[in-house]
């Protein structure tokens, strides 16, 4: 067997040569580089400036299907992060004649532009810098030319830098630095070559003129790539720096095919589809099998047949193979072309156990301001327990949230509110409190609750000693409890300064950044100046760590608090009377406030709420199903032209208020219906999923699960118009039925589910049960992604709140769909 190795290793290497005839580089109609097996794509995808470095942009290598290395580009740091400074693009010019991009670029901070140059060279690809003017003497020692590679992509693999050879490690251990800015290199030369042992992922990078640095960003920040990097000349214009970028291409490679399918298994009766996504190269008339896997272990074979063919989406070419006729209830898996999925369910209650995770782990673990304890494993401590200091006045937060120029509450800058450490959930992968997703879960709990009346009761929590307990029954219902705990923070706010405000959140990047947990983040001791740094006395401390309340009013915002404050009193009338009679006097005392005068519009990043009609629209609503006042469906018809400019959105809000107007409303609302209906149609012709997919710098499956709920009230209200399938295609897709993978998006839930993920976790490459991820980006032009093994990529990983409890309701609209079909 050594010998066989010896022998084929040489072979595969023969079949990787950077110079075949057939390897030369052609700028295709997409606008980047292309050839078999290697894309170069040069700035395709601009920063976002949404969360400043996203880890797409500037020189980007796909491969062999997979995207390995980014932000190739000009930068003032050796590794940066996240929030170091980034060009912006001025100009980019896409020269197919020539075989060339060029692009301009600026630090306006700095005074500086340069530009960067690509012109491909049969096989190869010249990138070069180009300087108007010397580099100005502030960047000297500090631009040079990056370019970052995914450790993931390396792990295992070996590295030569001119005659030195290293292994690229899997933690960076033992990586020392200089200073905060400039951590060690790893090596220096002129020709480095990555991964040379590996055909699939090996690349050479050499420079004649500027050395070579290899560094690993990880030694800095756990969310770190591998750069490669020469540092540009002094005193010196035109072309400064060039460099020449190799990469091995297989012999008639051609990307693996993707079983696109629900990892958790089908309804019988349900629409059963699976999508194979195909390199256009390959070919795409093998029969898929369907098979039955008995109790003996055999596979019989149930259906087989060549897939239809769907056509071309992105970079990729596809087919279906639909199964709907097979009912029987048994376990299954599929096979095309050599693959075979892992195995998944054909059964009635497919749906029952999907949501469980979400509301048994997932949103107790993301609870603010209690201990989250799990068998032996503790998950965080109570965290948080100063909560929070008003936040300055005039001042723009690295993580979207502002302050305007008073702070709209009793409070002066620096000052202890007190009162805020209760309730809440961890908005996202990070710890702070965002009202806006706040009120958006409690909202969507209280819908599920109403709609599905969900009793399971595995979670133990005790308020009096912050302390939750997963897995611990303690005869309540856990849905009410994960309400109340939204609620209790809501109220919160209104009791402290009298209004919603924006959130709380760490005032520094320092404890920004902290992963782990919580309640280490801080000492939990609320701040006192008149003491030293090093001084407590148990309750107060000379330590500023105390998150910042952001306070600034706004009426967007505060309706949509009103809205959830006013549904969750229904929910919590006869568990917590007294905590449902004080959430409806809030909503009623805001909503009456508002009225009384000229809306507060004051608006930043996505923490001041959503569109101040849409969230009046739904405080309307909230308050009408609450009480039945018509003064709250005055205004809710009054409204009503919002639900008409942007049905889909509202579409939920139309449905629910059905049953408080008249028929002329609802003969409106069905015509809209059938508007909808065309656009989902329509939509079946973008992309052979039959979702919406979002193309932005985050994944879309909140839109996914959005669109597939609001399709579950249409269908319930107009089952002529909208069908089960329009809803069974978002949970599909969520499942597994998607591009790029077939894994869940869900963690936990079916064969195969995201096991590395964008929670608090994170740094250890690990996941939290029930938790969602955004899901597949559309790196553009045309390369659908989700890794799998690197969760820091917060736009396709980030697990947020939100998403969660809309899945819960989504899945629980699927079990009713059985239900309303088996009546």
């Amino acid at each position: 067997m050594r010998i066989r190795n010896l022998v084929i290793l040489p072979l595969l290497l023969a079949t990787a040569a950077f110079a075949a005839d057939d390897s030369a580089f052609t700028l295709n109609e997409h606008g980047y580089f292309a050839s078999p097996g290697f894309d170069v794509l040069v700035y395709s995808n601009a920063y976002s400036g949404l969360f400043s470095d996203s880890k797409i942009s500037g020189v980007e290598i796909v491969q062999h299907g997979a995207r390995t290395a980014t932000n190739g580009d000009v930068r003032l740091h050796a590794t940066p992060e996240q929030w170091d400074p980034i060009p912006e693009l001025v100009e980019r010019v896409v020269d197919s004649q020539n075989n060339k991009i060029t692009a301009r670029l600026q630090y306006p901070d700095e005074r500086f532009s340069f530009t960067l140059q690509a012109e491909a060279d049969g096989a190869a690809l010249l990138l070069s810098v180009h300087l108007d003017e010397p580099l100005p003497s502030a960047l000297e020692g500090r631009a040079g030319f990056n370019l970052e590679f995914l450790p993931s992509a390396y792990f295992g693999h070996a590295w030569l830098m001119d005659e030195r050879s290293g292994l690229f490690p899997l933690h960076p251990v033992g990586v020392k630095e200089q200073d905060v800015v400039a951590p060690l290199p790893l090596a220096r030369g002129h020709r480095l070559v990555l991964a040379p042992e590996d055909p699939e992922r090996r690349i050479v990078v050499t420079s004649k003129d500027a050395a070579l640095q290899l560094y690993d960003g990880r030694g800095k920040a756990q969310n770190g790539w591998f750069v490669v990097r020469s540092l540009l000349p002094a005193g010196r214009t035109g072309k400064v720096l060039e460099w020449r970028l190799e990469g091995s291409r297989i012999d008639g490679w051609t990307r693996t095919p993707v079983i696109a399918h629900s990892q958790a298994g089908y309804l019988p009766a349900q629409e059963k589809r699976a999508v194979i996504e195909l390199d256009p190269r390959a070919a795409g008339d093998a029969p898929a099998r369907l098979y039955r896997v008995g109790a003996d272990g055999r596979a019989e074979l149930v259906l087989e047949r060549v897939p239809d063919p769907w056509g071309d989406y992105l970079r990729y070419t596809y087919r279906v193979f639909d199964f709907s006729a097979v009912r029987e209830p048994g376990i299954y898996y599929l096979e095309y072309a050599g693959q075979r999925t892992a195995p998944f369910r054909i059964a009635d209650d497919v749906y029952d156990h999907a949501w469980q995770p979400t509301l048994d782990v997932y949103l107790p673990v993301q609870m603010d301001h209690v201990m989250v304890n799990e068998a032996y494993r503790v998950w965080h401590g109570a965290s948080h327990l100063e909560d929070a200091r008003q936040a300055p006045v005039d001042h723009v937060h690295f993580d979207l949230y502002a302050q305007g120029p008073t702070t709209d509450s009793p409070y002066a800058p620096g000052e202890h509110i007190p009162g805020l450490a209760v309730g809440g959930w961890y908005d996202a992968g990070d710890y702070d409190i965002r009202t806006q997703t706040q009120y958006y879960v409690v909202n969507t709990l209280v819908n599920a609750w109403e709609e599905f009346g969900l009793e399971r009761d595995v979670t133990s929590v005790d308020y009096q000693r912050r302390y939750v307990d997963l897995h611990v029954a303690d005869g309540k219902p856990d849905l009410l409890q994960q309400i109340e705990h939204g609620v209790r923070q809501l109220v919160a706010q209104h009791r402290a300064v009298g209004h919603a405000i924006p959130g709380i959140v760490a005032p520094d990047l320092g404890q920004y950044t902290h992963l782990g947990d919580g309640s280490t983040k801080t000492d939990n001791l609320v701040y006192d100046p008149a003491l030293g740094e090093t001084e407590a006395d148990g309750r107060k401390s000379g330590v500023a760590d105390d998150r910042w309340a952001f306070t600034s009013r706004s009426s967007a915002l505060e309706f949509g608090s009103i809205a959830a404050l006013a549904a969750a009193s229904r929910a919590l009338a006869g568990y917590d009377d007294v905590l449902a009679r004080e959430s409806l006097d809030i909503a009623v005392r805001a909503w009456n406030a508002e009225q009384a005068r000229g809306p507060v519009i004051f608006s930043h990043g996505n923490t001041t709420g959503g569109p101040l009609e849409s969230e009046e629209l739904k405080a309307a609503l909230e308050l009408l199903v609450t009480t039945g006042d018509e003064r709250y469906a005055t205004r809710f018809r009054e409204l009503v032209p919002v639900i008409e400019k942007s049905f889909a959105p509202h579409a939920v809000l139309a449905v629910r208020a059905l049953p408080y107007l008249d028929d002329g409303y609802r003969q409106r609302i069905r015509e809209l219906a059938l508007a909808h209906r065309r656009w989902l149609d329509a939509l079946q012709e973008k992309n052979p999923y039959g979702v919406p997919i979002a193309d932005g710098g985050w994944a879309g499956n909140g839109q996914v699960i959005g669109l597939a709920i609001a399709n579950w009230y249409l269908h319930r209200a107009f089952p002529d118009v909208i069908r089960p399938e329009d809803v069974y295609r978002g949970v599909d897709y969520i499942l597994g039925t998607h591009p790029a993978s077939s894994l869940s998006f869900v963690s936990g839930v079916g064969a195969r589910s995201k096991e590395v993920a964008y929670g608090m976790n994170r740094a250890d490459f690990a996941f939290i049960p029930g938790g969602v991820v955004p899901g597949v980006l559309i790196v553009q032009p045309d390369l659908p992604e989700n890794k799998e093994d690197w969760p820091f990529l917060w736009g396709e990983n980030e697990y947020v709140i939100s998403v969660a409890a809309s899945w819960i309701f989504l899945a629980n609209a699927a079990r009713d769909l059985a239900t309303a079909a088996e009546g």
